[in-house]
């Protein structure tokens, strides 16, 4: 039998009765908490445009967003998995590990025990999981190739991680990394970090896609940008201005001095000819830490 019959296979299993309620939670950090996708006084994202497409005819969706800017793997399993499993969903959304690379203590076998943890506990109580690898941060940000380097090869090393532990779970996976941010700038919001509002529902449209395929009971799809028009240059300003360049600080505070001296580290290596060996420890350190699950 293939994946993709043995997920159909187990979404007909799964499939709740007619008129039965849907329970949807997501878990993550920014990107799933909305942020690019502003409504109101508040995000969106690409989680609720995704929520309100899940149900068929006469069927309701009860949508719980945990996810919350700058949350770490580690605080999946502490803060989010507890709410989470007490809302006993059908369906969970566990999207994280981009936070982690910038962070001067990374270090992909915690983040591998977490991310499997999470996603265990979650499987284990009936929920169906989607997954999803990360892009490159210092490519997004368009960083210089000694601060860019380091980034990339940590973020590498999560996405070998998700994509191992999304055959584990036998999650539904979506490969966002590989949307095409760099060539259409629109999809990215003034912080070139997070999807614009048309970022957030090209990725719900495809989660909606990937859950017909396996046969999942769906609605109609999301459609491909919002209703509203983009806020204009003024907004973003305003938001970077006030909201974002307080993101920004945050991050910084913590990611800068060892960015800075992971750029010097990269740096004595290229001269040395070691970066690439930098890569190789890298892989071998999350391969070992999948290793080490069993």
């Amino acid at each position: 039998m293939s994946m993709l019959e043995a997920g159909r296979d187990r979404a007909a299993r799964e499939r709740p009765a007619a008129g039965e309620l849907l329970r949807f939670v997501a878990l993550g950090d920014s990107l799933t908490e909305g942020i690019g996708d502003q409504v109101g006084e508040g995000w969106r994202g690409w989680a609720t445009v995704l929520a309100h497409a899940l149900a068929p005819e006469g069927r309701d969706v009860e949508f719980t967003n945990l996810a919350y800017s700058g949350a770490l793997t580690t605080e999946l399993t502490t803060r989010q998995l507890p709410e989470a499993l007490a809302r006993r969903p059908q369906l969970a959304a566990v999207v994280a590990g981009g936070n982690d690379t910038l962070r001067a203590g990374f270090d992909i076998r915690r983040a591998t025990l977490e991310l499997d943890a999470t996603m265990g506990e979650l499987s284990a109580h009936g929920a169906r999981l989607l997954t999803a690898c990360l892009p490159d941060p210092g490519s997004l940000l368009r960083l210089p190739a000694p601060l860019a380097r380091p980034l990339a090869r940590r973020m590498r090393a999560v996405n070998t991680v998700v994509h191992a532990l999304t055959e584990r779970h036998r999650a539904v996976h979506l490969h966002i990394a590989e949307l095409p941010w760099l060539t259409e700038r629109r999809l990215l919001s003034v912080d070139r970090l997070h999807p614009s509002a048309e970022g957030h529902h090209l990725i719900a449209l495809r989660f909606h896609d990937l859950l017909a395929e396996t046969g999942h009971p769906l609605g109609p799809p999301p459609a491909t940008a919002p209703a509203e028009p983009p806020p204009g240059l003024a907004a973003d300003l305003w938001w970077m201005a006030t909201r974002g360049t307080r993101w920004l600080a945050a991050r910084s505070t913590d990611l800068l001095p060892g960015l800075l001296a992971l750029a010097a580290t990269e740096g004595v290596a290229r001269l040395r000819g070691g970066s690439r060996r930098h890569d190789e420890q890298m892989a071998l350190a999350a391969a070992q830490a999948l290793a080490s699950l069993g």
